[in-house]
């Protein structure tokens, strides 16, 4: 029984998660050190952009099932999903945010508690953050010392949602749990199926960090081969996007479409953490990984030979976002490049980006203007497709006809 649950980390993942526990009546504490998410969630209202998140975090608010805060309450369950980036030059990855949070909910653990981490996060990171909770509170026994005895109950349960259907994923999708001991997966288990209707796998922790990574991995792989094939297709004088649909054709191959790099939170990041973990043994994913962090060079380096054919380059970068119509500008490579362009004085930058209403700071200091799409095919003599919105897919194509058009994303394919 879970009257109480703590969500640590009200970001993409955290607030749609506690949303959808409050929505099924149970008391949520949403715990985030940003004040300004604090307040605005208690208002009822949500700092990210979501379809549908607003109507359920409203309805939580209004009823009394979810409060935000920057202080933990004890409670009977906590969630930490908090960001796992990385430290320094060589993607080493950085679980300060997990260790924070650790020491943030130790004083307020009791036992009978369990404490699930859902960050993506390397293999071993849930061992460590038992360890963290241990040391904090050595008055309590945990699965690293007791086992299935231990006082409180450690699991990892990665998050598997797209952004922009999360709140549909959250309780769709098969969720794989690894617990510390066999207790630990029972009372995991437990909780997840207050809100989850697709099925609960069991495994270890190891497991299911591994998983995540894996999942992210064969992905990142299978773009690197679309990518590579892009460059190679843009070499011999080939329009990719009909090779990839005619090759599509054989019945056991589903190659996926190219793009500008590989962005968003987890398959930018994930491999890495395999890589730094075994960096003998992961060559293909290490290769697949700089192919796609190549990408963004190989198209800047198209947009200034465009941009070279006029006195005055005007420059279009349509789209900032990692990936087509939502606001999540992390790890992307349309930010990259549209950066990059003004940052090397290639001609004047203009950014389109529909799903937000202003730009990053470092844009504005680049000088970038910030326009909508139909003032910018007015004055732009150059044109980046960067992310495939649904506004860009269906504008007027005649509007890129006299235009020097780089289409990434296949949008006038």
């Amino acid at each position: 029984m879970f009257n109480k649950v703590s969500v640590v980390g009200l970001g993409y993942i955290g607030l749609p998660t506690a949303a959808v526990i409050a929505s099924r009546g149970i008391e949520v504490i949403g715990i985030d050190v940003n004040q300004h998410a604090v307040d605005t969630i208690n208002q009822g209202e949500i700092h990210i952009v979501e379809p549908d998140l607003d109507i359920v975090v409203r309805s939580a608010v209004m009823t009394g099932k979810l409060k935000a805060t920057t202080v933990p309450e004890a409670a009977d369950a906590f969630m930490v999903a908090v960001p796992t980036p990385f430290k320094g030059d060589n993607h080493e990855p950085d679980l300060s945010y997990i260790e924070s949070a650790a020491k943030a909910i130790a004083p307020v653990l009791e036992k009978g508690n369990l404490v699930v981490l859902e960050s993506t996060s390397p293999v071993g990171a849930t061992e460590k953050m038992a360890g963290w909770l241990a040391e904090a509170r050595p008055d309590l026994t945990f699965p690293q010392q007791s086992g299935d005895a231990a006082d409180i109950k450690v699991a990892h349960c990665p998050e598997r949602v797209l952004p922009g259907y999360v709140l549909q994923e959250l309780v769709s999708n098969d969720r794989v749990i690894g617990g510390m001991s066999d207790a630990c997966n029972k009372r995991a288990v437990e909780l997840y199926q207050t809100f989850v209707r697709g099925e609960c796998i069991l495994t270890n922790s190891r497991t299911a960090e591994m998983a995540k990574l894996t999942e992210n991995s064969f992905r990142d792989v299978n773009i690197a081969f679309a990518n590579e094939l892009s460059l190679i297709c843009e070499k011999l004088k080939i329009n990719v996007w009909e090779l990839i649909k005619l090759s599509n054709r054989h019945p056991r191959v589903n190659i996926l479409n190219p793009g500008p790099g590989v962005g968003g939170h987890c398959i930018a990041v994930d491999p890495w953490f395999i890589v730094n973990s075994c960096p003998e043994e992961a060559k293909v994913i290490a290769t697949a990984r700089e192919v796609n962090d190549g990408k963004p060079h190989w198209v800047i380096d198209q947009v200034k030979q465009a941009a070279d054919e006029f006195k005055k380059p005007v420059i279009a970068c349509l789209g900032l976002a990692f990936k087509a119509d939502i606001d999540d500008l992390r790890e992307s490579p349309a930010l990259d490049i549209t950066t990059k362009l003004a940052n090397e004085d290639v001609g004047q930058v203009i950014a389109v980006e529909p799903n937000i209403s202003s730009l990053p700071e470092n844009l504005v200091k680049a000088g970038v203007e910030f326009m909508d799409l139909e003032r910018a095919l007015e004055v732009a003599n150059v044109v980046v497709v960067l992310v495939d919105h649904k506004q860009f897919k269906a504008a007027d194509k005649l509007a890129f006809s006299k235009k020097v058009v780089i289409d990434t994303r296949g949008v006038l394919a």
